[in-house]
């Protein structure tokens, strides 16, 4: 069975993206090569265009001419900015849209909202839509517009700026001992020490925190999946993902692939992989229990127990800030759940707790089995 590629035409804002690169990255250079690979992976880009006075970009035209890009010149007259080249990029973009019905993908380059609508437009008229742009100068409305959004810094051969270290306390030598900066007693010299100590240590805890985002990002996805189509694909889950955040991207959390990250999320019990219809394309599922849910379902059985012991009505509404305080890091959405009740009413089916409607306290009650 032959697969038909994506058809792409790209449209860049170069105004928006070299002055943010230049702004946001540290006096960084923007290259177009990066951008060129990532479309190079998702089919076929057949038409490349730039939007800017070139007068003012002299250097870059022949790098963009390199990779064939054409150069739309938009001059800027005197007292006017750049809302010619915006509108002639927006024109050109919905005439090649109606015109060439081959097309089946529009690339923007920008990270300006002005740009919103005509994303809207395209995604109305079937046509997939990709944004590219640098992070901290894109607004925060254009991504979730997007059907994917690519953050430029992010891309592969892109070198992203090195983070300022934090400057150490200083100090200084007089007479027979060390002293700290003029001012500062050793307890503060003790807490600098305990602050860079705790700086070394925030990548790690990041990076611990991205995966619990992606575990629970994908166990929601993949339960909502499965209650709706039964089968899910690899392909079907990555798209559903790229739908509820368009910047989503497997690279973020450091996999090179998204191949490499399902096995990664198999290997830690977070899904289950069989073979699928196509090959490099398997079917993902849920675990029948995670590694997580039979101490949730005790956690939950113990608190029920320990109300009822109280004589107090164990009540649903309360009861996860009790679970919380308990076990900080409970949260039933990372095992899967939509919502605290449907937690219960998994804990019910496997006979942990009995679930009962009470009137008079219109709430859920708990009884212990």
């Amino acid at each position: 069975m032959t697969v038909e590629e994506e058809r792409i035409a790209l449209f860049l804002d170069y105004e928006n993206l070299a002055i943010g690169a230049r702004d946001k990255l540290g006096g960084a250079t923007f290259d177009f090569r990066p951008i060129a690979e990532a479309l190079a992976e998702r089919g076929r880009v057949v038409v490349r265009r730039a939007y800017a006075d070139w007068s003012c970009f002299r250097d870059d035209r022949r790098m963009l001419t390199r990779h064939q890009v054409e150069l739309i010149d938009i001059p800027q007259r005197l007292g006017v900015r750049k809302n010619a080249a915006d509108i002639k990029m927006a024109v050109d973009a919905m005439e090649l849209c109606f015109e060439r019905d081959y097309l089946t993908t529009f690339v923007i380059c920008t990270g300006d909202s002005d740009f919103t609508p005509l994303v809207h437009k395209l995604r109305a008229l079937n046509k997939r839509v990709i944004g590219v742009g640098i992070r901290a100068s894109t607004s925060p409305l254009l991504p979730p517009a997007c059907d994917e959004f690519l953050f430029y810094e992010a891309l592969e051969g892109v070198e992203a700026p090195a983070a300022k270290p934090r400057r150490a306390a200083r100090r200084k030598t007089a007479g027979a001992g060390s002293e700290v900066t003029a001012g500062s007693s050793p307890g503060q010299a003790e807490q600098a020490a305990s602050a860079e100590r705790q700086e070394a240590e925030a990548p790690q805890q990041g990076a611990a925190a991205d995966l619990d985002e992606l575990t629970t990002l994908v166990r929601q996805t993949l339960a909502g999946l499965q209650r709706g189509t039964g089968v899910v694909l690899g392909s079907m889950l990555k798209r559903a993902l790229l739908r509820k955040d368009p910047t989503f991207s497997e690279a973020t959390y450091g996999f090179r692939t998204w191949s490499e990250m399902l096995r990664y999320l198999e290997q830690q019990k977070v899904v289950e992989l069989s073979a699928g219809g196509a090959r490099g394309d398997p079917e993902v599922s849920l675990p029948e229990q995670g590694t997580d849910e039979p101490e949730a379902f005790e956690l939950l059985a113990r608190v029920v127990a320990e109300l009822e012991a109280k004589r107090t009505l164990p009540l649903m509404s309360g009861l996860k800030d009790r679970l919380r305080k308990r076990q900080p890091s409970f949260s039933e959405k990372r095992l899967g759940y939509g919502g605290f009740l449907q937690f219960c009413k998994a804990a019910q089916t496997r006979g942990v707790v009995r679930l009962e409607w009470s009137d008079e306290a219109e709430d859920y009650v708990l009884h212990s089995v």
